[in-house]
């Protein structure tokens, strides 16, 4: 059985369908506090659910752990905008660390969720310590969590891998509220107002010119299912296009597929000044020198697939 933690949620729940439609049992575990996310996985046939305590404990049952193939932990607290770091480290560090233990101890292969927000303040994206500058707690989590598989697992007997993810966007995102990726948000917008709404320039940027990797949720599942068929491949590798596009692409792009609307660019907001990545692009070296040739999708052909979807 493979178990993906977080897998009622907006990448968890790709990463199970992609995973059920190989023909794979699939334990989704996931926290649904917040039921909205039970449609990311109403229609889909997992062999069991279990919630995210439930799942902490079951670890330890040796009758449990005995059929498990390989965990995909993608459950974590994502929001940039919460500063309540002891949740934020307890859910995102404490958790995956009982997670990797266990997968090490059991020698189950272990693909977790990282994220491009541990480079932060950075202009480098590569996987190097030297770019990592994270600028909330939620990029520190995650940055954390990766030193402590360097430390422990640099060398692992079985599989760790750690996708640090760019910007995200694609179906069922939409209990992600306004953590949800900037082409949900503009396609809203446009529904609602025939206008989408863009930040004007800051940071040395033009209106809408901030640039960010923004990569399809089907290509992240992809990847990750490319490491679980290289089971001798470890490490911590960027999961992006390796292309910057602007938001002002993503809004053409939005705009384009609806054949109406315009831009309106409101001011930057103050408390985002300081704490906002400008511009992200990840550098796919690692990634393609491990064997990865999943081909990433470009704004242009994401958005239209994803709007597409929504229409359905």
């Amino acid at each position: 059985m493979h178990i993906v933690t977080g897998g009622a949620g907006f990448i968890g729940s790709k990463l199970a369908r992609d995973l059920v439609a190989r023909g794979a049992d699939v334990i989704v575990v996931d926290d649904l506090t917040d039921g909205h996310k039970f449609v990311n996985i109403a229609d889909l046939a997992i062999a069991d659910y279990l919630d995210k305590d439930t799942f902490l404990d079951r670890l330890g049952d040796a009758s449990f752990t005995a059929g498990i193939e390989a965990v995909f932990h993608q459950g974590a607290c994502s929001a940039t905008t919460e500063w309540d770091g002891r949740y934020m480290m307890r859910n995102n560090y404490g958790y995956s660390q009982l997670v990797l233990h266990r997968c090490l101890e059991l020698g189950v292969p272990l693909i977790y969720a990282s994220s491009a927000a541990v480079y932060g303040a950075s202009t480098g994206f590569a996987e190097a310590p030297a770019n990592e500058r994270p600028l909330n707690v939620y990029g520190y989590s995650k940055l954390q969590f990766d030193r402590y598989v360097r430390r422990l697992a640099g060398n692992p007997d079985s599989q760790v891998v750690g996708l640090r993810y760019f910007n995200v966007y694609g179906p069922r995102e939409q209990h992600k509220g306004s953590m949800a990726s900037v082409a949900y948000h503009l396609n809203q917008q446009l529904r609602a107002d025939g206008e989408v709404r863009l930040f004007e320039g800051n940071d040395g940027y033009a209106d809408g010119e901030q640039q960010r990797d923004f990569v399809y949720v089907d290509d992240i599942s992809a990847v990750n299912l490319w490491f679980l068929d290289h089971p001798e491949v470890s490490g911590i590798f960027n999961a992006g296009t390796g292309r910057a596009q602007t938001f002002n692409d993503v809004a053409n792009a939005v705009l384009d597929w609806h054949g109406s609307g315009k831009i309106r660019y409101i001011p930057f907001p103050d408390h985002l000044k300081g704490a906002y990545q400008s511009y992200t692009q990840a550098d796919l070296t690692a990634l393609r020198e491990a064997g990865c040739d999943v081909v990433f999708r470009p704004v242009e052909d994401g958005v239209r697939e994803y709007l597409d979807e929504l229409a359905v």
